[in-house]
């Protein structure tokens, strides 16, 4: 789950990382407001999840409440690269004399969690990291010994930090790490950390990522979740308990296990297809559960034909094929289906679309031979 950069910032404050003085706002009055118990001049940053915001103009320096008021009117209901802008976060603005990079991540590999600090801040991470790899500290963690203040030294030092700002920058890196591992997060980062002329060292920016699966234990961090960004097909496979994920193609697939499924999208894929989303309905699926699958796939606007891949194992295809009955009935799609059945009850399952005779179903033996023909259909050939 991934938090607007004032999320991370009061998330934050729960660990101490010095930052500068700012308030969040939805309007225009309580962004003046804010902008005038921060103090002038400030920054009024536009709050959405994606990078860019200052190449857009979702990034303004207000000198005095006639600025500011102007500069909320404009970010707010900005569009930035397809995110609409509800929020803005005005922040106390400051000299700077330098700037670093610093991060905290899960890394899947080494089992360990990464913590990276560069001296190439307020720069784009990736394009150092390819160009000047060695510009980058890394260090990973124990988590039976975690993040010491010898750690932080070492890091500051191999990446170059002036001697004076070394202290702070680490102390500022075991803050970030006490926020990654209390709050169970996959990603902590800041870029920049600014180190002003005063040589004080503060966190400017916050991109903070938490793991979907911890919120259980952290229930004050649920409420950071933020309906609107969740797609809208995404949202109601979630309701109807279905595993699905919106993917950008133009045919929809249901299977029955992650495996299958997976399997099902590069098949389609080799066929010259592109698929619309996943959707693992699970083992033992019902006929309900295909009704509500359908609904889901259907719902998104793009999908030009369906693929059904069944393997019968937990799952009795005559199951499915009842609930596909069923979904034709009730939906009336106006796509076509491609439908593959194998296993537990198969046979059955076959007469049972047969007997139906359901409009614009098409039923196939192989997996390969319903790839293809599913992406044959979506390109409007064949009947």
């Amino acid at each position: 789950m991934d938090l607007l950069e004032y999320q991370g910032k009061q998330l934050f404050e729960r660990y101490g990382v010095t930052q500068l003085p700012g308030r969040a706002a939805r309007d225009v009055d309580s962004a003046v407001a804010a902008a005038e118990a921060v103090g002038y001049p400030c920054v009024i940053k536009a709050q959405v999840k994606i990078g860019g915001r200052g190449k857009a103009g979702g990034i303004k320096i207000a000198e005095n409440a006639d600025e500011a008021r102007g500069y909320a009117t404009d970010i707010l209901g900005m569009d930035i690269r397809g995110f609409t802008v509800h929020e803005i976060w005005i922040q106390l603005a400051t000299e700077i004399e330098d700037e670093l990079y610093a991060a905290v991540v899960f890394d899947r590999a080494a089992k360990k969690s990464l913590v990276m600090l560069s001296t190439r801040g307020g720069m784009d991470i990736e394009a150092v990291a390819a160009e000047e790899p060695e510009a980058i500290a890394t260090l990973h963690v124990d988590p039976l010994v975690g993040f010491k203040p010898f750690h932080g030294r070492r890091l500051a030092f191999e990446a170059g930090v002036d001697d004076d700002v070394v202290v702070p920058v680490a102390e500022l890196l075991a803050q970030m790490y006490a926020a990654f591992a209390g709050e169970e997060a996959m990603l902590v980062e800041v870029n920049p950390i600014v180190i002003t002329p005063e040589r004080e060292v503060a966190a400017l920016d916050a991109k903070v990522t938490l793991d979907d699966n911890a919120l259980f234990r952290h229930p004050e961090n649920a409420a950071l979740t933020d309906p609107s960004d969740i797609d809208p097909q995404e949202q109601m496979a979630a309701q109807r308990g279905l595993t699905y994920v919106k993917l950008d193609g133009d045919i929809g697939i249901f299977g029955n296990g992650a495996g299958l499924v997976m399997s099902t999208l590069d098949v389609v894929t080799q066929a010259g297809g592109s698929p619309a989303n996943f959707l693992d309905a699970g083992g033992g699926a019902k006929a309900d559960s295909i009704v509500a699958a359908c609904e889901v796939i259907l719902s998104d606007p793009k999908v030009r034909a369906v693929l059904f891949n069944v393997f019968g194992g937990i799952t009795r295809c005559d199951e499915v094929a009842r609930g596909l009955i069923e979904a034709v009935r009730i939906l009336e799609p106006q796509v076509p289906f491609v439908v593959r059945l194998d296993g537990t009850n198969d046979v059955e399952a076959r007469e049972l679309l047969a007997n139906a005779a359901l409009p614009g179903v098409h039923p196939e033996a192989t997996m390969d031979g319903a790839a293809a023909r599913v992406v044959q259909l979506a390109r409007g050939a064949g009947a």
